[in-house]
């Protein structure tokens, strides 16, 4: 007797994409998915054991929406976003080097000092 499949002649059953242990980023050809505002990036489903970038349409904030193996949602990251030009980072302030020369006290240093020249002077006015 011969088998029977029920489905036709030449048909392939669909091959899940195998991940890599750990998060996966979506590709680079994906299309920019916008959502409104922390809400929208919450109820946004995403895929079992994959992180997806989510753009706020209203305020200047980007999401990473990321779930486990067993697709359960993992906290929401987010994140503020800037323009950042060339003359910013040239006029943007150093920071100033904070070394200690031994020819100078810091104020711990001098209040400590204080208070010995101080509890002297009384020891002094006692006698």
């Amino acid at each position: 007797m011969a088998y029977n499949s029920y489905y036709p002649n030449g048909y392939q059953p669909y091959q899940y994409p195998q991940y890599q242990q750990g998060t996966q980023m979506s590709s680079a050809n994906q299309p920019i998915i916008w959502v409104q505002g922390e809400a929208g990036a919450k109820s946004y489903l995403v895929a079992p054991n994959t992180t997806v970038l989510l753009m706020d349409s209203e305020s200047q904030h980007f999401y990473l929406k990321s779930s486990d193996a067993s697709g359960m949602p993992m906290p929401l990251r987010v994140f503020e976003y800037t323009e950042k030009t060339a003359n910013m980072a040239q006029n943007a302030p150093k920071a100033q080097e904070t070394t200690v020369s031994p020819d100078y006290v810091t104020k711990r240093e001098f209040e400590a000092f204080k208070s010995q020249i101080e509890a002297y002077m009384q020891e002094g006015k006692n006698e």
